[in-house]
């Protein structure tokens, strides 16, 4: 990266090595946690409506996960249902998702093999919470920019 913005360039080309490694990191933490057969969006979607353990709707994942294209979540509920990790329950015309005991049995091995393989790590490494925390929070804030920057792109 040269000239004027290299650095947004370093930015960007981090962000997409660190992307194509978390990608990675989930299918095969996944794999060793039983589901090899699980995207990595299918990973996030599952997780989602795992959290806090609340029903959620299609628009509250993808809120949640900053996606906008719903088609590709519902793609992933439904293959999920189909899996038995995940029940759904119609109310009026909104359905709700819940993890199911397979899907949070599923979701407890993960973080039992995320504990071991990255956790325990990452401690030993020297990376405090502190700074997880720091970092997690400069990423929201630069995801704010990029999503302003689409939005002004989209007008071009």
């Amino acid at each position: 990266a040269e000239g004027d913005g290299w650095e947004a360039s370093e930015l960007e080309y981090g962000m997409i090595i660190a992307y194509n490694a978390f990608s990675r990191w989930m299918s095969r933490c996944m794999a060793a946690a039983g589901n090899p057969d699980l995207t990595p969006l299918e990973i996030l979607v599952l997780h989602n409506t795992n959290h806090r353990a609340r029903e959620k709707r299609l628009t509250d994942i993808c809120f949640m996960l900053n996606i906008e294209d719903t088609h590709t979540v519902n793609y992933a509920l439904r293959k999920l249902l189909k899996g038995g990790l995940l029940e759904a329950e119609k109310r009026g015309k909104e359905v709700f998702y819940r993890t199911s005991e397979k899907g949070r049995d599923l979701c407890e091995r993960y973080r039992k093999v995320r504990e071991e393989c990255l956790l325990e790590p990452l401690s030993r490494g020297g990376i405090s919470g502190e700074e997880l925390r720091e970092i997690a929070s400069t990423l929201r804030v630069l995801s704010g920019h990029y999503d302003q920057a689409s939005r002004a792109a989209s007008s071009l």
